[in-house]
């Protein structure tokens, strides 16, 4: 059990730290789109070579169309819309935004899979949107409202994880995480390669990209599901909620960001609300 919350941990940890090395990029003069797209482009040739070293390469061709669909929204859109909160709201406000997925994945299974919605399921909706207004109208330094376009990114970034919630729990059936995401990320490269606009990149920008997609995508996912043979999944999910509280604290210490006691106030919220939610299920 230790050793599982050791992974969990350690998974969060590194999953706290993409909006350090994407600020770093950014500072470089990158944009989310070409972060997003060596982002996914190197965690794949790790992901590729764990796979063929296993030899768990399968896929079977029904699934294909999945593959399709979950590529685009779950790597293309959702790498670059959590980017672009990052640069246009600050690591920490993204991080706590993506955890506005439990919410999302409320509403798919009640319109999708027509399940029951609880009161607490209700009520973790409400804290979730009630945390989002208020860390957007006095969660960023200096007491300044965030702009629209970092709440719509930010929401939408939480909406494509949702994904590997709802999705995933058909692909974790018949696919390990490393089979998954040998097919998934190039899809998701090819989604975002026709909007890059590719720059010159100083070592220290390679490095910013290198990390991000090592140590925050592929070893923070390897983590994950390594954790996940120690620990129940429902265990393993609220651990993991240390993500936002590690962002926080990474983006306080490295880029000075922090929010007013109402932005924390609405953190708590949502972290309630998602704990909440995770405990229910």
């Amino acid at each position: 059990m230790y050793t599982g919350y050791l992974y969990i941990i350690s998974a969060a940890c590194f999953w706290g730290l993409i909006g350090i090395f994407s600020s770093i990029a950014f500072s470089e003069g990158m944009e989310p789109l070409e972060v997003g797209f060596w982002r996914a482009s190197i965690a794949w040739v790790c992901f590729a070579i764990h796979a063929f070293v296993k030899k768990d390469t399968h896929i079977e061709r029904k699934d294909i169309p999945l593959f399709v669909i979950f590529g685009i929204f779950g790597v293309s859109i959702f790498y670059i819309s959590y980017l672009i909160a990052v640069k246009t709201g600050g690591a920490a406000f993204a991080s706590v935004l993506l955890y506005s997925a439990p919410a999302w994945v409320i509403f798919i299974s009640l319109f999708f899979y027509k399940e029951k919605l609880t009161i607490i399921k209700l009520t973790a909706v409400v804290l979730i949107f009630l945390g989002v207004f208020l860390i957007s109208r006095t969660g960023g330094n200096n007491s300044v409202s965030i702009g629209w376009i970092a709440i719509l990114s930010g929401l939408t970034s939480g909406f494509c994880y949702s994904l590997y919630y709802t999705m995933g729990k058909y692909f974790s059936k018949k696919y390990s995480s490393t089979n998954l995401f040998l097919y998934v990320l190039p899809i998701g490269v090819l989604g975002i390669l026709p909007f890059v606009d590719f720059t010159h990149k100083t070592p220290l920008a390679w490095c910013s990209l290198v990390s991000v997609a090592v140590l925050s995508t592929f070893i923070a996912n390897y983590c994950y599901y390594q954790g996940l043979k120690h620990l129940e999944a429902g265990r393993a999910s609220i651990v993991a909620t240390l993500e936002p509280i590690i962002a926080a604290i990474t983006a306080y210490i490295f880029l000075g960001e922090y929010f007013t006691p109402m932005g924390y106030l609405g953190t708590f919220l949502i972290l309630i609300a998602v704990v909440a939610t995770i405990y229910e299920s």
